[in-house]
């Protein structure tokens, strides 16, 4: 008799705990999106200098930083906008085993608000000291304003489609159970240009055909209402 009292209150307890935890409310689960378009106005360039022998005089890569530097300034760039990203040098003369030469190349990083600069400092470097250049990454620096606007106008949205298909079946919309987001923004990819020359003199100027293509942002919320 024990043991089946035992077993009785056991299930019981098991059916109390389980009725506990089971949701019976009414609840409808919706979508919001919402997207939007944005230029950047932040576009990090990489440009990678490189030493070259000219005959044989070599123009050394404190020549071409000077002429970058000098550039830098001229087109308004902060200091803070302007930083060096790495340095490497390689043997140019393998027989000489004794006193090898070395040419250096050195890599910058600039964080530019217009591009036209680009060009402007480019106009006025050494051609042959540049070896590549190459957009490393878009933002906006605005973008968290932004995030934040389509995030709220993602789920009023979700929040007026539950209402009116809740209100067509002649319910009410109740609180918000769940809100889950999610992040489907796509930023421009990286791109390498390559440096193209019109000549072989050092004092023409490397060609560039750089655009901006624009940041899409979008987020998506996945809303839970309950139904009254």
């Amino acid at each position: 008799m024990k043991k089946l009292f035992l077993l009785a209150a056991l299930v019981a307890t098991t059916f109390g705990a389980f009725a506990q935890t089971t949701d019976l409310r009414r609840k409808i689960e919706v979508t919001g999106i919402a997207e939007q378009e944005v230029t950047p106005d932040i576009i990090n360039v990489s440009i990678s200098l490189k030493e070259y022998l000219n005959g044989k005089k070599k123009v050394t890569i404190s020549q071409l930083e000077g002429q970058l530097e000098k550039a830098i300034a001229e087109a308004g760039i902060a200091k803070g906008d302007f930083t060096i990203n790495s340095l490497s040098s390689w043997n140019y003369q393998t027989e000489k085993k004794k006193n090898p030469d070395f040419l250096a190349s050195k890599q910058y990083n600039i964080k530019f608000h217009d591009l036209n600069k680009f060009d402007q400092i480019l106009s006025k470097l050494d051609a042959k000291g540049i070896q590549s250049t190459n957009i490393d990454s878009y933002d906006y620096s605005k973008i968290n304003d932004i995030k934040n606007e389509l995030k709220l106008k993602a789920l009023i949205g979700a929040r007026d489609k539950a209402g009116f298909l809740v209100n067509g079946l002649g319910d009410k919309l109740g609180s918000v159970l769940n809100i889950t987001e999610s992040d489907n923004s796509s930023f421009p990819q990286p791109r390498m240009y390559a440096v193209q020359y019109k000549a072989a003199s050092a004092d023409i100027a490397p060609e560039s055909d750089i655009d901006v293509k624009k940041i899409k942002l979008s987020f998506q919320i996945q809303a839970v209402f309950e139904i009254k």
